[in-house]
């Protein structure tokens, strides 16, 4: 059944609100019409069953048959916090890190990121870029929320937003122990909030991973290869997304 989102100010007891592009989508490439059915997602985790009631110019009314819970989201937030990394590779990270379920990406300057985002104004328009990445993926994979790309954070800045998260892990290249790796993951099911820290190509630098410890951060590795920057982001939301599906 195809889903659309709207906000909740589009919302009534009894009734949606369809408008903008997908007005256009539903009547000229869908070509649906009263009575049928459809799915509506408040972009907080509910979803809506819904009949067209009329088809305007500009919009579309729909009763509300039922409400109901979203089954796509995970019982964990997952927070991905990644060192900035060369070219488009970030729009890649950001519309995978969405399709396996992750609730924020927050993009980080660390010391040994090549790319540098000083001119605000350029910043404003690379969130706006990224965000309806998010957003495209979020309504690809039929997530119950539209998650957020945060502004780029200082290393710094980033510590002090997951110090109060329940778990935050730290893939490194020069980590061992796969044990350790295998048993935090087993033991992440139950948390609220999980942050997950991707340095950039050139890695963590070794002053970094001392401040691990400021947030009581776990340092792991995800096994014997070098992974890429856009590979260990997947990797880790992938095993914990398994570990956490219900």
């Amino acid at each position: 059944m195809n889903l659309f989102y709207v906000n909740k100010s589009q919302i009534g007891q009894e009734d949606i609100q369809i408008i903008g592009d997908d007005v256009k989508h539903i009547k000229n490439v869908l070509r649906m019409k009263q009575g049928e059915e459809l799915m509506v997602c408040d972009c907080e985790g509910t979803n809506y069953l819904c009949k067209i009631e009329e088809v305007l110019q500009k919009e579309i009314q729909l009763s509300i048959i039922e409400r109901m819970a979203c089954e796509t989201e995970l019982p964990t937030e997952f927070y991905l916090f990644q060192g900035l990394p060369k070219s488009d590779k970030m729009e890649l990270i950001i519309q995978k890190a969405v399709e396996l379920g992750v609730h924020e990406v927050i993009p980080v300057a660390m010391k040994r990121s090549i790319v540098k985002i000083e001119d605000k104004k350029k910043e404003a328009k690379k969130l706006d870029r990224w965000q309806a990445i998010a957003e495209s993926a979020a309504k690809q994979s039929k997530r119950g929320i539209i998650p957020n790309v945060h502004s780029v954070m200082t290393y710094k800045e980033a510590l002090a937003y997951a110090k109060e998260f329940d778990l935050n892990l730290f893939p490194y290249e020069q980590a061992d122990g796969m044990n350790k790796s295998r048993e935090l993951v087993k033991n992440a099911k139950g948390a609220k909030r999980i942050g997950i820290f991707i340095g950039p190509e050139g890695g963590f630098d070794d002053g970094e991973i001392e401040m691990v410890k400021e947030i009581g951060g776990e340092v792991i590795t995800l096994g014997r290869r070098i992974l890429r920057t856009e590979t260990a982001g997947f990797t880790i939301l992938s095993v914990l997304m398994f570990e956490m599906e219900q």
